[in-house]
């Protein structure tokens, strides 16, 4: 799975049990969750088909307004997002934006190394907790 910018992880747990572990590790972890945002549900309702598909919107003041100060534009990719879905095999991922990608995007890549260095390995540890396997 090649898309620029975005990180994939297989599950080891469905996509039910991985979108409870995220919600509860953001919560953990004192970030807030904005939305949630149940895209199979949608089609459902709209007589459509989609395989599981939950879109999590979060972040944190601390960690994010650095990012809009030096570039205000950088507010269109943030919060950040977390999706948990479900493949035509029936895997399970986690997929998030890389912020270093984020931040090349918006042109402050040199100005903010320190800030999404630290979002980055929140991110990863946060994806390693939802995506491992175990209880």
């Amino acid at each position: 799975m090649a898309i620029d910018g975005l990180i994939s992880l297989r599950s080891h747990v469905g996509p039910k049990q991985t979108a409870d572990r995220l919600k509860a590790e953001l919560q953990a972890r004192g970030l807030t969750l904005f939305a949630q945002i149940d895209h199979a549900a949608g089609a459902a309702g709209a007589g459509l088909a989609l395989r599981p598909t939950e879109l999590f919107v979060f972040g944190n003041a601390k960690g994010g307004t650095p990012l809009m100060q030096a570039a205000q534009t950088i507010g269109i990719d943030l919060p950040l997002k977390a999706l948990v879905w479900q493949d035509e095999a029936g895997d399970c991922w986690l997929s998030y934006n890389d912020p270093a990608w984020l931040a090349e995007r918006h042109g402050v890549a040199e100005a903010t190394g320190q800030v999404t260095a630290n979002m980055s390995a929140l991110l990863a540890a946060i994806a390693k907790a939802v995506t491992s396997g175990g209880a």
